[in-house]
């Protein structure tokens, strides 16, 4: 486990290698997030299989076959962990997992993968992976046959920009989020905090638009522009049959002005209009009235946008979008670790500055789900 750039994945990469032609390996699984990560990061990224090691012990890679072929005969078969039924059936005896904490259905795809890990005197598998409190990274960091090994992204200062250092320093140094994205801390979800991890990774999903019934994409606006504005929470949320909810996005940003925060929400929902239809815009105008239509009107919205305000404080109205969660009525399509992060330090001492993606969420769910149902008008005779 360790921080962003601490070299994680060059020591994945580098394990493959020697198990290859130091140990004999011959069947290696190479499982990421998507199938992108692991062509883009695992194999082709700057300290991936195919740039490390002597240029002729380098391997070849098939993309239509999924396989990596190293000169010596070993082979690499690659694996997205959003489909763990692709790992029946075949068997290896070595396997190298890559952000393990952002895998979408992470504890049935190690499942799978451990079932197969069959072949040899003694398979092995490493895990590299930024830390999150997930289910499955609990399960192994307690686990007697796990060695874990940990690195913070200053230890492999020399290799990144002096820059990149000191803004995420400055940024996030002390923080929760820079204890685990630059100290590479597990840290798990604190006391009091409205959301826990493991009712989101439970009920993880992945995105199917057919199944969407409507969308509503809900703004919270900064009230102010620049380097130190709060952010501008961006986030949609798709409404399933049951009265069930799904979040589909997280679009948020921090530092633009109105009409370029205001043209993020317009493109969100008009992408998301392309795969589903009609999507509506929810923004809070406590801050800036009528105003902030104006500027979503000004960035070319043509959907349908509502003004809400914000009556009771921020934790009563994120009480109700919680207890959903609870109920397993909520779910995510996909990962979004920045907003999941704010969402499990809400409510708690360890929350600071302003919960905007969280606000944004809770607009969302609350229209969607929570506002009761307008019924049409009845006709009664007399």
């Amino acid at each position: 486990m360790g921080g962003r750039g601490a070299g994680k994945t060059r020591a994945g990469a580098e394990w493959v290698r020697r198990q290859i032609y130091e140990h004999g390996k011959k069947r290696i699984a190479l499982v990421g997030p998507t199938l992108s990560d692991v062509r883009e990061v695992m194999i082709e990224g700057p300290s991936g299989l195919r740039n490390i090691g002597a240029p002729d012990e380098r391997p070849q890679y098939s993309p239509s076959r999924r396989r990596l072929e190293w000169p010596n005969g070993a082979e690499g078969f690659v694996f997205s962990a959003e489909d763990p039924d692709s790992l029946r059936g075949p068997q290896f005896d070595a396997a190298w997992g890559d952000e393990i904490g952002a895998w979408h259905r992470a504890s049935t795809s190690w499942d799978m993968l451990m079932f197969g890990l069959r072949l040899g005197d003694n398979p092995r598998i490493c895990a590299t992976t930024t830390p999150r409190p997930t289910p499955l990274i609990r399960k192994l960091v307690s686990s007697e046959n796990v060695v874990v090994t940990r690195a913070s992204t200053l230890e492999n200062a020399h290799n990144l920009a002096p820059s990149f250092l000191e803004a995420v320093q400055a940024s996030y140094g002390g923080t929760r989020l820079g204890r685990q994205e630059i100290d590479g801390e597990l840290i798990d979800d604190p006391q009091g905090a409205l959301w826990v991890r493991s009712q989101i990774d439970t009920y993880r999903t992945v995105k199917k638009m057919d199944e969407i019934q409507r969308i509503v994409v809900a703004i919270d606006p900064p009230a102010s522009n620049g380097a130190k504005a709060d952010m501008c929470g961006i986030v949609a949320v798709g409404q399933l049959a049951e009265r069930k909810g799904v979040v589909l996005a997280d679009a948020s940003v921090q530092g633009l002005r109105p009409l370029d925060w205001a043209a993020r929400a317009v493109s969100l929902a008009q992408e998301l209009a392309g795969e589903c239809g009609s999507v509506e815009i929810i923004a809070e105008a406590n801050q800036g009235g009528e105003m902030v239509r104006d500027v979503l009107e000004m960035a070319g919205c043509t959907s349908p946008v509502r003004l809400v305000h914000a009556r009771l404080n921020k934790r009563a109205r994120a009480g109700p979008v919680a207890a959903l969660y609870a109920q397993g009525k909520m779910a995510h399509a996909g990962s979004f670790p920045a907003l999941e992060d704010q969402m499990c330090v809400f409510g708690s001492d360890a929350a600071n500055g302003s919960p905007d993606r969280v606000d944004a969420l809770v607009w969302a769910v609350t229209v969607l789900l929570l506002e009761k149902v307008k019924l049409p008008p009845r006709i009664r005779w007399v």
